[in-house]
Order: C-alpha cells, then structure tokens, then sequence
C-alpha cells in the first residue's frame, strides 16, 4: 500500500504521468471493437426479456414448510420436464419463506398445457392445487413497461445535458458526458445479451443506476480539469497537458472508488447466481457490475480525451499550443535541426566555399591565406540567438605587429630599470 500511495501522491504533483490524452485513439479503438462484439451478441442472440416485457404465465405456489432453493430446482426440473412447450425453459424463484414463483410462456387456463405444469407442481411440492394461484401476464403491459424505461431513460439523458452545462457553462462536456453514457449502456446490453440472463424491471433499475454512477465519476473529472485549464496562459501548459494531469490526479480516486463499490456487488452477483439460482438480485446485480466497469472505463479513458478532442480547434487552445511551442524552440534553439541521417541529400555548396582551403589538385589543403571578397554575403544558417558576424570589407593580410617586441607587465619595483 505503501508504493501505491507514493504512485498517487506523484500522479497528483505530476512527477509521473500516464499519457491518457496522447493515446485517445488506442482507447477509442478498443471501445470500437467491445462496441462491435456487444452489438453482435445483440443481433445474434437478442435479449431474453422477462415475463414483465413479453408476457406469459405465473404460478406462485405456497408450500406448507420452508421454501428453500432445493425445492425451487426440483420444480423447475419438473415443469421443464412436463412436455410443455410454453414450459421448457421456466424461472423459478423464492419469493419469501414460504412461497415459490414458477414463470414460463403464456399458457392458456384449463387448457391441457396447463393441467400438465399444475399435476407436476402438486406432486413435486406435495401441495393442493388450491395452494397454487395462476397469474397471466399480457404482451401490452410489457410494452408499456418498455416505453415507460425508454422515457425514464430518455428523461434522465437530457437532464445529464442540462446540469452538465448549467454545472460547467460548456456544452462540449455535455457531448463528451452523454457519449460515455451511451458507451455504457450499449456494452451492459451488449453482455447482457450474450450471458442470456433475463431481463426483467430490476434490470432496468440497474441500468439506471450505472448511468447514475457513470456520471458521477465522469463530473468528478470533468470538474479537476476545468480547474486545471482555468487560466492556460499562467499555467503554461495546453489544454492536452492539463485535462492529462487531471486524469491523473484522479486516477487512484476513480479506481479505489470503483474497487469498493464492485466488491459488494459482485458478492451478491456470486450468492444470487450460484447458490440462490434464478433470483432478481441476479438481474440487478449483473447490470450493476458490468456497468460499474464500464463506466470507470469511459470516464478515464473515453470522455475525457473526447473532450480533448472536441476542444482541439477554439482558439484559446490553439492559442495555448502556439505559445507552448514557442517556449520549447526558445528553450533548445536546435530543436528544429533535422537529424542526420545516410540517406539525407547533400546541398550544393557555394563555388568559393567548395574551393576554399584546397590547392588545384583539390587533395592537399592550402596553407596560404584565405581571402574572402567585399561582396561575400554574411551566412544566415548560423544564426542564432547572438549576434550575426558581419562580411570583411578586405582580404586578410600579414600583420607588421608580428616582428615587434611585444610589452609584458612587470612588478612596480622593477619598472624603469
């Protein structure tokens, strides 16, 4: 734990980074390719809706004793096994000490299909038929429990927008926000889809609630990088750099966050799936799980660098690159020196600069003076930030001063002498 703090604390002051914003399209790419194989599992295999969407036939069935999950195989073992087609794949459930409800396609009352799951019933729970109540659950009450998610979800999406942008006064996040939420949804869908579990209205419950937990996560984000990109100019960072170190700062947070609230639900993921069988908590559980992972998923590496993304061309940030680039050449000034490589073309050089210090033969360096012409231009390619040397205005001569006695400094004594 010791190493993971230190890891936060040099994430938060920068002195390591993890380059989010840099690799967008690494991320994008693999949330391309999770989209693709939870869209596929979709048109492939479809959701298994519930009897709540899609209608069909409940029978609850009060048993004398205890109602334990023993009893709820045995049954759905019976009734699959009854040579019903309606009944071929039933949900069974407890529903209570004392109660287990038995749901399978729509069957009609008193008719044979019924009368074969009812003697199954009475003889695998050892019950009366008047201890067994029949409920049909119609196909127009599904669908209006469809519509009525569809405008709950619909609701709280354009909610999301609103408080984002009343929250942040900038409707990019907003976009950046409502993209990671549809990135959630659709890959919770995606394998819910391709686990088979049934869809019922705790599903539907869990969907909403992920949308919740993704949001939140994505504001506590989104609101570290509105205060690191407050003023780029004294920052002296671009908005890349600082929507990075946001992500950053907030990664241990989002990930202690998301470990603690997955832990306890995939606990109850694992007793409802393994040792209660069929069981709403199932339902909601799952939802719950994929989507809390998915949404940490996409408020570090999805809405974030979208913002980026979506920012990349107002002028306050290009304006931030700009100078960001100015400082870095004032920094090295041979930073836009292209490195030598073996294929790079020689330039042709000057007449007087390829003859000069060679004799005629061009082999053997000459040792005479070397003389530049009052009309030579000052080289330009080696300026930098000092002072540029100006062109001679004669041809190098000998100097008379070169036989003289040149003055040397004695002490004051021996001056004169």
């Amino acid at each position: 734990m010791g190493k993971f703090s230190r890891l936060g604390n040099d994430l938060f002051s920068g002195r390591r980074s993890i380059d989010f914003v840099g690799r967008k399209w690494l991320w994008y790419a693999i949330s391309v390719v999770i989209i693709l194989v939870a869209v596929l599992g979709l048109t492939t295999k479809g959701m298994n809706l519930g009897i709540d969407f899609k209608g069909g036939t409940r029978y609850q069935v009060t048993v004398s004793g205890q109602a334990t999950q023993k009893l709820a195989d045995d049954l759905r073992d019976a009734v699959g096994s009854s040579g019903v087609a309606a009944a071929e794949t039933p949900t069974v459930m407890t529903a209570g000490p004392h109660s287990v409800v038995i749901e399978v396609k729509t069957i009609n009352e008193n008719s044979s299909a019924d009368v074969k799951v009812m003697k199954a019933i009475t003889d695998t729970a050892d019950v009366k038929q008047k201890a067994i109540s029949r409920t049909g659950v119609g196909a127009s009450w599904g669908e209006r429990v469809a519509k009525k998610a569809a405008t709950g979800l619909l609701v709280f999406l354009i909610l999301v927008i609103l408080f984002i942008w009343a929250y942040f006064r900038e409707w990019k996040m907003s976009i950046a926000a409502v993209v990671a939420l549809a990135h959630d949804v659709v890959i919770t869908v995606g394998v819910y889809a391709l686990s088979g579990f049934e869809v019922t209205p705790a599903t539907v419950t869990g969907f909403l609630t992920i949308l919740g937990f993704s949001l939140y996560d994505t504001v506590v984000v989104f609101d570290k990088v509105r205060e690191n990109t407050k003023n780029l100019r004294r920052s002296r960072k671009t908005y890349a750099e600082a929507a990075n170190l946001a992500l950053n700062q907030t990664l241990v947070r989002s990930v202690n966050t998301s470990i603690v609230a997955l832990l306890p639900v995939l606990a109850i993921l694992y007793v409802s799936s393994v040792q209660l069988g069929t069981s709403t908590l199932k339902d909601i559980a799952l939802a719950l799980a994929i989507g809390m992972a998915a949404g940490t998923y996409s408020s570090i590496f999805i809405a974030t660098p979208l913002l980026v993304h979506l920012k990349s061309g107002e002028k306050e940030v290009v304006d931030a690159e700009r100078r960001a680039r100015a400082r870095m050449k004032q920094a090295d000034k041979y930073a836009d020196v292209p490195a030598f490589t073996d294929d790079m073309p020689v330039a042709d050089q000057p007449e007087e600069l390829a003859d000069l210090g060679h004799d005629d033969e061009g082999d053997e360096p000459d040792a005479g003076p070397v003389t530049r012409g009052s009309g030579s231009q000052p080289r330009t390619d080696a300026m930098g930030r000092g002072r540029t040397a100006p062109a001679p205005h004669r041809p190098v001569r000998e100097s008379g001063a070169a036989g003289r006695r040149q003055p040397t400094r004695q002490p004051r004594s021996k001056r004169g002498k």
